[in-house]
């Protein structure tokens, strides 16, 4: 069958997290991503990971997790022949990535002015911390300093706690979406015009927008929320929403009538709190009186009685038992492929799902310059010229 994207030509400048999680989005629905790394050492990411695991003893996690389905094409980027090699590419491609510091990418001679020059309808996308100017524009955009300056650490956590960001990196894939939806837009702008155009996108904003709802609570009201002692998932939020433990792990009870829960817990001076405004200023109370009779039965007890009247909770799981959940196996939301060196690797599948054009992990994660005589032959390159690249250290 088709792809989605097929026909789509990307160069990819990205490293780390955020630029490799859009281009694989691309790459997962058939555009061809021609990943450019330095040689020798590749994306910064080859060389970090959690918990000091590395896949099949030698694969950083952290990597292969955002760069399949793409090939890699390994360089030494300031080489004379690196510019003709990036000049070929350019002139064969629709879009082009970059998430380097401002600046970089026009002193390399690889900046947006100097690629449409080659091809007038490349779209061209420069991702980074803070913008390509300001005072911010220097420091170093990494996804805890983004969250910090966002104010969405303010948001997570107990009353007394300090600010407390979310366990995953957030600002990236956040990040990573809007390059996507930004590149998306710009391709179909293109086709009705044939008009490329450079697209600028920041972490910083990304990450704002995606606490809109929040903003428009304090900036209009000028009131800051107010984190519970209870750790209430969400500051704004009344009783009885939170995380609770039972008898041998936790639940989640999330927006529910509190008539029915009084009910369900045989607790009927819950119902004394039957109040928009008593459940909030006092859902500390609430939630410790909730809490006490919680965990006296078991998780699945408690899920299972409260599905039966229609409220909404759920377990919390772990990551592994998440893999193994009912749901996820239905949706074959997670899935495998096969490594070189690292073997059979588990992974989270592709999300979205298109009857006609349906995304596929068509290769794995590639190695440093994998791909460089594959794709300089694509480029017309002979044998011997590709031998003479490698002789003096292009590649």
């Amino acid at each position: 069958m088709d792809k989605a994207l097929a026909g789509v030509k990307i160069l990819d400048f990205t490293h780390l997290l955020q630029g490799p999680f859009a281009t694989q989005m691309f790459g997962d629905l058939g555009a061809d991503v021609i990943k450019i790394e330095r040689k020798g050492t590749g994306d910064s990411y080859r060389a970090w990971t959690f918990l000091k695991y590395w896949v099949g003893g030698t694969e950083s996690p952290c990597y292969l997790a955002f760069n399949r389905n793409k090939r890699s094409l390994a360089l030494d980027l300031k080489a004379a022949a690196t510019k003709e090699i990036i000049g070929k590419l350019v002139a064969e491609c629709d879009i082009v990535v970059e998430n380097f510091r401002p600046g970089v990418m026009q002193k390399l001679g690889f900046g947006y002015e100097d690629l449409k020059k080659i091809n007038p309808r490349i779209i061209y996308c420069s991702s980074t911390g803070y913008g390509q100017d300001g005072p911010y524009a220097d420091r170093p955009g990494q996804d805890l300093m983004i969250q910090s300056l966002s104010g969405l650490t303010t948001l997570t956590g107990r009353h007394e706690d300090p600010p407390i960001p979310l366990g995953t990196g957030i600002a990236d894939q956040l990040g990573a979406y809007n390059i996507v939806y930004g590149l998306l837009s710009a391709l179909y702008y293109r086709e009705k015009t044939g008009k490329g155009q450079k697209l600028e996108i920041n972490l910083y904003q990304c990450l704002l927008t995606h606490q809109l709802q929040e903003f428009a609570v304090t900036l209009n009201s000028g009131k800051l929320f107010d984190r519970p002692h209870s750790g209430i998932a969400h500051p704004g939020q009344s009783a009885p929403f939170g995380i609770y433990r039972t008898a041998d792990g936790y639940m989640c009870i999330s927006v529910n009538p509190i008539p029915v829960l009084a009910e369900v817990l045989e607790d009927e001076g819950l119902n004394a709190y039957d109040d928009p405004q008593t459940l909030y200023d006092k859902r500390d109370e609430v939630f410790f009186r909730i809490q006490a009779s919680v965990v006296k039965n078991t998780t699945a007890y408690w899920v299972e009685t409260m599905l039966k009247r229609d409220m909404w909770v759920s377990e919390v799981k772990n990551h592994l038992e998440a893999e193994l959940d009912p749901q996820a196996v239905h949706l074959g939301a997670f899935a495998s492929y096969e490594h070189p060196t690292a073997g059979t690797v588990r992974t989270v599948n592709i999300p979205v799902k298109f009857s006609e054009t349906p995304g596929e992990i068509d290769r794995h994660p590639p190695r440093i310059g994998e791909h460089n005589e594959e794709i300089l032959r694509e480029l017309g390159y002979s044998d011997e010229e590709i031998a003479g690249m490698q002789r003096d250290g292009v590649l």
